[in-house]
């Protein structure tokens, strides 16, 4: 599927995941230029009618929303018998992947995470949409520590099919309510019961309920009680934990009534957390308490003094609210977004554990010391250790083992000088290579000499010197050869061709032949063939060729091969 496009718009790019019945990628909008995610009806569902009305179904209740803290529909379409949905693209990742890398979140963030959730059920209520399946999985944390409720496949539209059965035993079972467990309708308040349970395993690290079986699950939410939040985490308030405790209450009707209702106990919570009773906010509209307000209807020409303390009291609530979830915005991404965890660095290489470092959002700083056990270049201690929790950005500190402090000098000689540099690297030492090389039988870049000698006691970090090998190779006469003839030779030979002189000529037989040669060295001395030279000795030739001139194109003088060494520059 990776590059199709559907529709001639949106060119899949990247698979993000799969659920029960759609596939999910990445998309680049072609119009736009913009990633969208698309969420694609399995194939074998396509002639599925339960299964193709759930998805007109997300399909119908996302089109009835536009929230900012719902993953909003752009597009609906059909493309080669696919059914899929264009959604907004939420880079970062699900409330379910932050509380199984950090465990129990704190409390405040715990409570800003499930204010926004609520304000997009109160959204969704409002619009007559149950959602019927809030767990972490559906909850995504943007990079920016936005927060957005995604999934609504198995929504319903209240009124119209609340009260039917058919299917009404849906959702995740860790994280549903009683009355789905038991195939009963569900109402806004089921939805809020999963708030709750949510909630706890933001508090706890881990949901209310656990068992060997869906169906053992299902009935702790029926019929049990949770272990208290406090027993496991004292850090909650109390006022939070009653929060908890009264959105898992058996009864719809004894939970919370409203989205609104529950998000301003939370709020309260913020504010007096060892308060032993829930305290309620002024009314005003959820938006207020998690993004922005606004005031509608005429104002009275004439206000009295009461009045106008009133609203001003009303004004100052709303301003203290919008820093607070701005406060708190900010807070989620400090306390979740912008955490990392320090990787395991130990006994890696250097370049490995920079990786590592790296790709968690963190700096490495490399400090050396030695070590008379653990290779050289390798990660000995790190600071902090595996697992701390960081703010990306921060430095981990890397120990890195230049080997014992006294070395013996290995036998370089005979060796390739990059095998005797890799060789002293992970002893810690290093290799100097004199630049004049030698004479020598021995293949190019064969070390000749060394120095400290072999055997030698050094410290760690010691420069020690060689000589190489220039190797040695038989000058042959290229005059005669035709010019591919004579580069096979150069190559062969591991000479360094410097130079190719054209020579005019009417004979048409000598083209591309060679019509004198020229040897010599980096020092300009000069060979002849038949000489022993080093290897990568230079070569210049000249090469008959045709005396025709080419139009706009001045004949080369055929007089000399090569400048007199007495001739005067022009």
């Amino acid at each position: 599927m990776i590059g199709k496009v559907l529709d001639n718009r949106y060119e899949l790019v990247e698979f993000i995941g799969k659920g029960g019945m759609a596939l999910v990628y990445r998309a680049i909008d072609k119009r736009t230029g913009h990633s969208v995610a698309v969420k694609i009806l399995r194939p074998e569902f396509n002639q599925d009618a339960e299964f193709s009305a759930r998805f007109q179904r997300e399909a119908l209740a996302a089109s009835r929303m536009s929230h900012h803290n719902i993953v909003n529909l752009l597009d609906v379409g059909q493309a080669d018998d696919m059914r899929y949905l264009v959604m907004e693209y939420v880079q970062g990742r699900t409330l379910k992947d932050v509380i199984r890398q950090k465990g129990a979140l704190p409390p405040t963030v715990a409570a800003q995470i499930g204010i926004r959730i609520l304000s997009a059920l109160q959204h969704a209520h409002k619009n007559g949409i149950i959602h019927r399946d809030i767990k972490p999985q559906n909850v995504l944390v943007h990079k920016d520590g936005l927060i957005k409720v995604a999934d609504f496949g198995i929504a319903r539209v209240a009124g119209r099919d609340t009260l039917s059965t058919e299917d009404s035993v849906m959702g995740s079972v860790h994280y549903f309510s009683p009355e789905q467990a038991q195939g009963k309708p569900v109402t806004a308040a089921s939805d809020l019961y999963s708030v709750g349970v949510v909630l706890y395993e933001m508090l706890t690290g881990q949901p209310p309920f656990d068992g060997d079986t869906p169906v053992a699950v299902a009935m702790q939410h029926i019929g049990s009680k949770p272990r208290p939040i406090s027993e496991l985490n004292p850090a909650v308030p109390p006022a939070m934990e009653q929060v908890v405790e009264k959105a898992m209450e058996k009864r719809p009707e004894k939970r919370y009534q409203s989205a609104l209702e529950m998000a301003k106990d939370l709020q309260w919570a913020l504010q007096e957390p060892d308060a032993t009773w829930l305290g309620r906010l002024p009314d005003q509209p959820i938006s207020s308490l998690v993004y922005h307000t606004g005031t509608t209807g005429k104002q009275k020409p004439v206000r009295s003094w009461k009045s106008i303390a009133v609203q001003a009291g009303a004004i100052a609530m709303v301003v203290v609210v919008i820093v607070g979830v701005m406060a708190g915005g900010l807070l989620i991404y400090d306390q979740v977004v912008n955490l990392t965890e320090a990787p395991y660095c130990l006994d890696e290489t250097e370049a490995d554990a920079s990786r590592l470092v790296f790709r968690s959002g963190l700096m490495p700083e490399i400090t050396r010391v030695s070590d008379p056990v653990k290779p050289v270049g390798t990660v000995i201690m790190q600071s902090p250790q595996f697992g701390t929790s960081m703010r990306k950005g921060e430095t981990v500190l890397l120990t890195v083992s230049t080997g014992p402090q006294q070395q013996e000098i290995p036998t370089l000689i005979g060796q390739n000088v990059e095998s005797a540099r890799n060789e002293l690297d992970r002893l810690g030492l290093t290799l100097l290579a004199l630049p004049t090389r030698q004479l020598s039988t021995y293949p190019w870049d064969t070390v000749l000499t060394q120095s400290p000698a072999a055997g030698e006691m050094a410290p760690s970090g010691t420069v020690v010197q060689v000589s190489l090998s220039g190797g040695s190779v038989t000058l042959p006469d290229f005059v005669g050869m035709t010019r591919q003839e004579a580069m096979f030779q150069i190559q062969q030979l591991n000479l360094q061709l410097v130079e190719f002189r054209d020579v005019q000529v009417a004979d048409a037989t000598q083209f591309e032949h060679v019509a004198a040669q020229s040897f010599f060295d980096s020092e300009s001395n000069t060979y002849q063939p038949g000489d022993q030279v080093m290897q990568q000795t230079q070569v210049m030739l000249a090469v008959y060729v045709s005396n025709q001139p080419t139009a706009g194109v001045e004949p080369a003088p055929t007089d000399a091969l090569y400048p007199s060494e007495t001739e005067e520059p022009q």
